[in-house]
């Protein structure tokens, strides 16, 4: 009930008593009631305006039972009997994380799940979701006041699915392939139970998957040993490379070194001793010629 209605009735109740025949008393007194009349008019009429914030709904409840519209944004015009509690609409976040930075009333540490090879891994995610604004009368009557279905629906829900869905997947494809197929499926899962309840799943987000020590180091060798096998890859093709370039210039001289072994004759041979003995003859130098073969050979000596 209003403070305005409360004083407004005290002052009726000074206004109608009486003790006294005094005139300036019932004068008083009167106007006391008038008074009070008038606070409890004011009263009763701001009572019956409520102002709802962007961002939220207002769930109206009446001698106990909610009642089953909303008060949206704005001003709003109810009974004056009607208590009112604020729904917050817009997008909130619940965060595992193992941040102390990221520690709030809407986040928890992160959690830890069993694989299907039976390995702890610690996982960090944010489940972004807001309530359904229809369906905040039903939150209110079936889940309880305020945030309320935070511990009773966001938080376990979340956190159960997670798990569920963990244990279909390996340590090592939780971390590194599968890991969107993993975020896809709790997306789902944990949509499907949201909506029963009147929330909206809008996005989750898996920002960490953590695997125990031993398996990280198993993972970096496994890593280490194939970019070293990609490293050998590539040299034993370079090699390869380069022995076939040689093996083509090896046949291109052997097949040059042929043509001219098969063209060559005593006639071409004696021809080209003659150029080169002509050019020889040219020069101003001082030379001695030797003409023929071992059998029958002749000296020209020219000494210019």
């Amino acid at each position: 009930m209003s403070l305005l209605i409360i004083i407004g009735i005290t002052l009726l109740v000074l206004g109608m008593t009486n003790p006294t025949n005094n005139i300036a008393v019932k004068r008083m007194a009167g106007i006391l009631r008038i008074a009070g009349i008038l606070v409890v008019i004011l009263g009763i009429f701001s009572s019956a305006i409520r102002m709802v914030e962007p961002g939220k709904v207002g769930v109206k409840s009446l001698f106990g039972k909610v009642q089953p519209a909303t008060l949206s944004s704005g001003l709003n015009i109810i009974n004056p009997l009607a208590k009112v509690e604020l729904f917050d609409i817009t997008t909130q976040s619940y965060t595992m994380s193992g941040s102390e930075q990221e520690r709030s009333q809407q986040s928890d540490g992160p959690i830890r799940v069993l694989s299907a090879d039976g390995l702890e891994v610690t996982i960090d995610m944010t489940v972004l979701y807001r309530v359904n604004p229809r369906q905040a009368p039903a939150i209110r009557r079936e889940i309880g006041p305020g945030n309320t279905y935070i511990d009773k629906i966001v938080r376990p829900t979340a956190r159960t699915r997670i798990r569920d869905n963990a244990v279909m997947y390996n340590a090592i494809d939780l971390y590194s392939k599968k890991r969107d197929e993993f975020q896809a499926n709790i997306f789902e899962s944990i949509r499907s139970d949201f909506e029963t309840r009147g929330i909206v799943l809008e996005n989750l987000l898996v920002r960490n998957v953590s695997l125990p020590e031993s398996v990280k180091m198993a993972i970096e060798a496994k890593i280490n040993a194939e970019q070293e096998a990609q490293k050998m890859q590539f040299v034993l093709q370079k090699e390869t490379q380069e022995a076939e370039r040689k093996r083509v210039e090896a046949r291109g001289i052997s097949d040059y070194q042929r043509t001219i072994s098969a063209s060559l004759n005593d006639r071409l041979l004696k021809y080209e001793q003659i150029k080169v003995m002509q050019n020889l003859v040219k020069t101003n130098n001082s030379k001695v010629i030797i003409l023929g073969d071992s059998n029958n050979a002749s000296m020209l000596i020219n000494d210019k």
